[in-house]
């Protein structure tokens, strides 16, 4: 009994260590778009920053139809269709890896796997809160 014990607090100490730091991560966010938004203000408030911002948008203007000039050529065309597939393709593989590691690591119980290369990698996962509904 004493391991689901243990077990049990360790859950415990865990959830309150997440629910701490997202408490501190929504403040430092709320914080962080109050900073942004003043110093936006500070920005969008001085004559001289908003005529360069002003001549940046033309300039970026002008690039943009310049690219999409280029970008309707035929030639041009054929690589960037090539390039979303191969965007799709990555994107597709990156999942079932995912799932095939996770997988792996269920059965095997290690979470490090040896390349055909020999170089021994280890299998790191990355994890968020989301709000569910409201």
């Amino acid at each position: 009994m004493p391991t689901n014990t243990n077990q049990a607090q360790t859950i415990v100490n865990i959830e309150s260590l997440i629910q701490s730091h997202n408490s501190r991560l929504d403040l430092l966010t709320k914080e962080y778009r109050e900073h942004k938004s003043m110093l936006d203000n500070i920005l969008n408030n001085n004559d001289d920053y908003l005529k360069v911002s002003e001549d940046v948008k033309k300039s970026a203007k002008i690039k943009s139809i310049a690219k999409q000039k280029l970008l309707s050529q035929p030639e041009a065309g054929r690589l960037v269709e090539k390039i979303k597939d191969y965007q799709s393709e990555l994107k597709e593989l990156k999942v079932a890896l995912s799932d095939y590691l996770s997988q792996y690591v269920t059965l095997s119980g290690q979470n490090q796997i040896e390349g055909p290369d020999g170089v021994v990698r280890q299998i790191v996962y990355t994890a968020k809160l989301v709000k569910i509904g409201k």
